[in-house]
């Protein structure tokens, strides 16, 4: 007997990151059906990628085919939450792209609906599921290697590419503020590595210093969070010089009671090539180990939950709570003007 494994459709083709949660599920044996986009010069890139996934004419045709277990999104950030709550209607699991909705209002929606369907909402926080040195960390962490966490220290320095940027990504409404935008990413990974189930925003600022021409682009933003886990502090910007050769010099420090980990995820600026470094520092000395070799397990912990009915790639209860923290810090942020001009 064959295997089973998991059939899903892809719509919602406004950021580049649903390219990378198409190969994900490919690659970890799922069958991709179909795809819905009414926009033809998306539709015709993504058909250039993955010229096997036939084009569908009407969302309806994946929203009725009973043989599809899951939908792919990566829209316009504002229609994530309302394609989710479709889909889950219709009684199909989601994996969506961060952020995966931009007000709390959406929250609770796509929380009622969730409750009521039983379906999967699952975000894709490509920042630790792509991050093969972020899979290592959390491995370590779990093995007590530094001992209790208690602070994580996460920056998300981003370039800007804006004469490449949609329209959408200039409106507030549309992607969210900087903070339910990028910084979704970084609230996961202080859930994740504290272990935290509750949490609360002790403060956070955003501001736009430096793009007057795009008045509702939010280019810095930084958040100090405590959970019932530990501490957090989280920085996200979109002042990445170009001559840096990669997007972004993400990094992130875990500081346990017997040691901290510290992450290059992207690139180690002045010392090793490429990405996925990690550098632990514990009580016998200091370690650098080289994660470009580790396996990447959420396209297939994905599978398994949707196939079983488990909570393996990410509970819920995070997925919620990651969401919440991070639309709360963009709602209660001050805003800083033009620091030059004060």
């Amino acid at each position: 007997m064959s295997k089973p494994t998991v059939r899903f459709a892809v719509t919602g083709l406004n950021h580049g990151h649903i390219y990378g949660q198409t190969g994900s599920m490919l690659e970890a044996g799922a069958e991709a059906v179909c795809f819905y986009a009414p926009e033809d010069d998306l539709a015709a890139q993504f058909s250039s990628a993955f010229p096997q996934i036939p084009r569908v004419d009407t969302l309806e045709e994946i929203l009725e085919d009973e043989s599809i277990h899951l939908v792919l999104n990566a829209g316009i950030p504002v229609e994530r939450a309302p394609m989710g709550v479709k889909a889950m209607q219709h009684g199909k699991d989601y994996m969506v792209d961060k952020p995966g909705l931009v007000t709390l209002e959406q929250l609770e929606e796509v929380k009622k609906v969730q409750a009521e369907t039983g379906r999967i909402y699952s975000v894709c926080y490509s920042e630790r599921f792509w991050s093969r040195a972020a899979t290592k960390a959390g491995q370590l962490v779990q093995a007590g290697a530094i001992g209790d966490v208690i602070q994580t220290l996460s920056l998300g320095p981003h370039q800007r590419n804006l004469p490449s940027r949609p329209d959408w990504y200039f409106l507030k409404a549309k992607y969210g503020g900087i903070l339910t935008d990028i910084g979704s990413h970084n609230f996961d990974q202080f859930l994740y590595f504290t272990a935290s189930t509750s949490a609360q925003i002790v403060s956070a600022q955003v501001a736009n210093f430096h793009h007057p021409q795009h008045p509702e682009l939010e280019d810095f933003g930084d958040v100090v969070v405590r959970g019932d886990g530990g501490v957090g502090y989280i920085r996200v910007d979109w002042f990445t010089p170009d001559g840096l050769g990669v997007w972004g010099d993400g990094r992130l420090f875990i500081t346990g009671t017997d040691g901290y980990i510290e992450l290059r995820k992207y690139i180690d600026i002045a010392g090793r090539p490429g990405g996925e470094h990690l550098f632990l520092v514990d009580q016998k000395g200091i370690q650098y180990i080289d994660c470009k070799n580790v396996p990447l397990p959420y396209a297939s912990q994905l599978m398994d939950d949707v196939l079983h009915r488990t909570e393996t790639a990410m509970t819920q209860t995070h997925s919620f709570l990651a969401m919440e923290l991070a639309v709360k810090a963009e709602q209660m942020a001050d805003r800083l003007g033009n620091l030059k001009s004060t």
